[in-house]
């Protein structure tokens, strides 16, 4: 399949115009080619990459149901996301394992599972959100261990509060095998730098339930901030992350370290109601792109990358810097970004096709239309 006429952005991220030809569900060639498909009009875009989400369309990571996934799987191709990281919350062990386990094994139809994530459970207490306190446990080796192989090797991040246990030899030893992420956490700035010396490399949900910065103490978001080492992630939902601390961190990150996740539960898509999210009944009311539990603490969003894409592009967010926080950056902060997250050839061809008012017009994955 040739597609003509195209105007899309490169493997640099910067726009070109040509013919792309795909063959076997990769890129083959890009260039001034033969007869195809004519996409002038349109603008061309890798697939998004969400790297944290929960659920939606009533599914849910965490439910360890194969039918769960393929809702998931099918509304996220909708919305132009491509790859996806089925992202747990706080379990206890059984039901851990039993997530784990059913994703590592899904093969449905959509959106590409790219790996696992697992938000928690070796997390803060006092930073817990909306995670079931009754699972919150000290990491162990051991229970990683055990998910790890279940999941075939297909855990890409866990989320760890540093200090809510001894976790300088659990992040060293877990960060040889997949990326680990602070979260959830009550650590200081100096706490904060010693995880990350001792491997972490990545920042769940920046903002959002940590230790904010002041101009005494940096704490973890003020040294997030400051440390090039690490990616953060950053819920662009508008809600979770008022615009002007937006622009802000987005200026402070640069191109290369924002990278933007839906933390969105199974109510996307299904409009306002009472939900389940991780045992906790969570309610999505007044017009809100969020869920709160019944105290009103924030729980997790209801949006998708495609329209936190045009909320950053709203907002002032360089076009560029956009993009590449919902595709190639969450693909390399999981190390996926030799497969997935640009256009380029021999990658996955993942594409999205956007109208005038970066509306979709048509998504393909691995070549095939969604």
């Amino acid at each position: 399949m040739i597609f003509k006429n195209c105007t899309f952005f490169n493997e640099f991220f910067e726009k070109e115009f040509g013919d792309i030809e795909i063959e076997d569900g990769k890129i083959k060639q890009i260039g001034i080619l033969g007869d195809g498909v004519d996409m002038g009009g349109t603008l061309l875009v890798p697939g998004f990459v969400d790297v944290h989400i929960h659920g939606c369309a009533g599914g849910d990571a965490s439910d360890g149901d194969a039918e769960g996934l393929e809702k998931m799987a099918k509304e996220l191709a909708g919305h132009g996301v491509t790859s996806f990281c089925p992202t747990t919350m706080t379990l206890s062990e059984s039901d851990l394992r039993k997530a784990v386990s059913t994703i590592a094994g899904f093969k449905g139809k959509g959106t590409k599972v790219a790996g696992i994530n697992l938000e928690g459970p070796y997390i803060s207490m006092s930073k817990k959100g909306s995670q079931n306190p009754e699972n919150i446990r000290a990491g162990s080796r051991e229970e990683f261990d055990e998910l790890y192989a279940l999941s075939g090797g297909k855990i890409k991040l866990i989320t760890v509060a540093p200090e809510a246990f001894e976790s300088d030899g659990f992040i060293e030893y877990v960060s040889k095998k997949c990326r680990v992420a602070i979260g959830h956490t009550a650590a200081n700035a100096d706490g904060c730098r010693r995880a990350i010396d001792c491997g972490a490399s990545h920042i769940t949900h920046l903002f959002n339930a940590m230790t904010p910065m002041n101009h005494r103490e940096a704490g973890v978001v003020g040294t997030a901030l400051d440390d090039s080492r690490v990616t953060c992630e950053l819920i662009c939902d508008l809600e979770h992350i008022c615009p002007t601390v937006l622009r802000n961190a987005f200026r402070l990150l640069g191109e290369d370290r924002a990278v933007a996740v839906s933390d969105s539960m199974r109510a996307a898509g299904l409009g306002e109601g009472e939900f389940d999210l991780g045992g906790q009944t969570v309610y999505v009311k007044d017009g809100r792109k969020y869920a709160v539990l019944e105290d009103g603490t924030l729980a997790a969003s209801i949006t998708n990358l495609h329209e936190e894409f045009r909320n950053l592009v709203e907002i002032g967010v360089d076009f560029k810097t956009a993009l590449k926080a919902c595709t190639i950056n969450p693909a390399r902060a999981i190390g996926e970004d030799e497969r997935i997250g640009s256009i380029a050839v021999g990658k996955a061809a993942d594409l999205v096709f956007l109208g005038e008012n970066l509306e979709i017009k048509e998504v393909y994955i691995d070549g095939t239309l969604a």
